[in-house]
């Protein structure tokens, strides 16, 4: 791969997606490219790119960016948000909506293990909920519908009574029970696009998402994603971002690592 090459694929991997790819990935960038390019039936990476630059087909582009994601999710990552989740934020808001019924939204959410993760701890807690896990990714997306997952996967953040309970063996894998599964809807969905309908959501859970955007791109998608928390909600980052300087929809809760709820500044303008 040409520097050339990858100066393109970083333009238009931050168009598209709103993700950077810093310089130091360049070969790690190829590695992920060559299993699109044998499937796409090129005979290389260079191939593959050169065709993609000549001729953008839409459905070309997507699957390069697709693998250039960052993939990396586990189960119950960073067990105390999970456990913040389950024990405190479901019960204090539930207390609070019509029937006990709140609305989860998990995104950017991967092969489903965070999205299972809150399922669990609702489940598990006999929350009223309802949870939408989105990925730009559709070969993650699909992964995550199946339910299914390696025994590397599975054991990757769960016990063994916790796997026992919601997973079942699947020949050499595992296999997420019906109950889990029902309990999540997965649907394809690009954090740039500003929303077009009038769903909102009790709790917001995006999770190491932000820190790997293009700093010019995040203002844009919070403020997408305060149009999607209703006012009271509460917003769900990683342990160790922050969306300081670039919006001022939120501000952190004290005390409380990666919870943001809605600022003064985003209630007045809503109101």
């Amino acid at each position: 791969m040409t520097e050339d090459d990858f100066d393109r694929l970083q333009a238009l991997l931050a168009s598209r997606a709103g993700f950077r790819l810093g310089r130091e990935r360049i070969h790690l960038a190829e590695h992920r490219l060559a299993p699109v390019a044998r499937r796409e039936g090129f005979d290389s990476v260079d191939a593959l790119l050169a065709t993609l630059w000549v001729k953008p087909v839409a459905s070309l582009g997507w699957a390069v960016i697709e693998a250039l994601l960052n993939p990396e999710t586990w189960f119950r990552r960073d067990r105390a948000v999970f456990d913040t989740f389950s024990r405190e934020l479901l019960p204090a808001i539930g207390r609070v909506r019509p029937a006990g019924l709140v609305r989860v939204w998990s995104a950017g959410c991967s092969s489903g293990q965070e999205a299972y993760s809150l399922a669990m701890g609702a489940l598990d807690g006999g929350a009223n909920v309802e949870v939408l896990a989105t990925d730009l990714s559709q070969r993650a997306l699909d992964k995550a519908r199946s339910g299914i997952f390696s025994a590397f996967e599975i054991q990757r953040g769960l016990s063994a009574q916790t796997m026992l309970q919601w997973f079942e063996p699947a020949e050499d894998a595992w296999a997420a029970r019906p109950q889990l599964r029902s309990a999540v809807r997965f649907a394809r969905h690009n954090l740039l696009d500003a929303p077009t309908d009038e769903a909102r959501f009790d709790i917001i859970v995006c999770r190491n998402v932000l820190s790997e955007m293009e700093p010019t791109r995040r203002g844009a998608v919070v403020d997408n994603l305060e149009r999607r928390l209703v006012d009271d909600g509460v917003l769900i980052l990683g342990m160790d971002e922050r969306i300081d300087g670039d919006t001022v929809a939120f501000r952190p809760v004290n005390g409380r690592r990666g919870l943001y709820v809605k600022a003064p500044s985003a209630l007045s303008r809503a109101a």
